[in-house]
């Protein structure tokens, strides 16, 4: 279960991040948040502290809490699956299907994805292993009616990521990277410790203006980062992921 302050939380850092906020935007005030979630504005104020913590927003006492500045205009990443870049690295890469399932997208998904609820989709879960050791867990949603090929696909013989890349174009794509604590469950498929730090990526691809996938792709903190190269002449700039080591 998600408490309220983090739900919070993510709501604004997903309003930040996605464009919807920009910097030195002020946002909705603690009494405006607390009645918006129905909770007391102690619980808003500590979603706000871990946002200002965070550098996401910064608090001006009497004047409220704005989006802070963007330090880079914007980072784009290549869309590529953890497949790939394992055999790029030189590693060896393998994954399991845990859970694969046809469902209706509930109300939070939908809200979450700005889908209609009710929608048909594919949900997976799949966990990735590079030279054989637990590198991530992937948990993704497809959108049936952008991808109806994927109703009958087993994905036995290719991950799901490089599967979409060679059948659905996008148009669109959102990142999203998160610091997180191992819960019991991802603790356990990662074969690390509970509350251990973990990153992960949050990706959300569009085509047409309608959602193609999205997905969450956990990795353990110690066995992966995030890297990019940039140039000062350059408005773009090209990310990939790296993987640290194999143990």
């Amino acid at each position: 279960m998600v408490s309220i302050h983090q739900r919070i939380y993510r709501d604004i850092e997903t309003r930040i991040m996605s464009g919807d906020w920009q910097p030195g935007q002020r946002i909705p005030v603690e009494h405006e948040l607390a009645a918006e979630y129905r909770c007391s504005r102690m619980t808003v104020n500590k979603a706000l502290s871990a946002l200002a913590e965070r550098g996401m927003i910064v608090r001006r006492r009497k004047a409220g809490s704005f989006v802070a500045a963007q330090q880079i205009d914007r980072t784009v990443m290549d869309i590529q699956d953890i497949s790939t870049e394992a055999e790029l690295a030189g590693y060896e890469h393998d994954y399991r299907m845990l859970m694969r399932r046809v469902e209706r997208l509930d109300a939070s998904d939908a809200v979450l994805l700005r889908e209609p609820a009710g929608a048909e989709i594919l949900r997976l879960q799949c966990l990735h292993l590079v030279d054989g050791k637990p590198n991530a867990i992937e948990r993704r949603i497809i959108m049936l009616d952008a991808v109806p090929l994927a109703r009958d696909e087993t994905f036995a013989s290719v991950p799901p990521a490089k599967w979409l890349l060679e059948q659905v174009p996008w148009s669109k794509a959102r990142h999203i990277i998160r610091a997180v604590s191992a819960d019991a469950a991802t603790a356990r498929l990662l074969e690390t410790e509970r509350g251990e730090a973990c990153l992960t990526l949050i990706r959300q691809t569009w085509q047409n203006g309608g959602t193609v996938t999205y997905v969450e792709i956990t990795h353990p903190g110690d066995r992966f980062q995030f890297a990019g190269d940039f140039q000062p002449a350059e408005k773009n700039a090209s990310d990939h992921m790296v993987r640290r080591s194999a143990t």
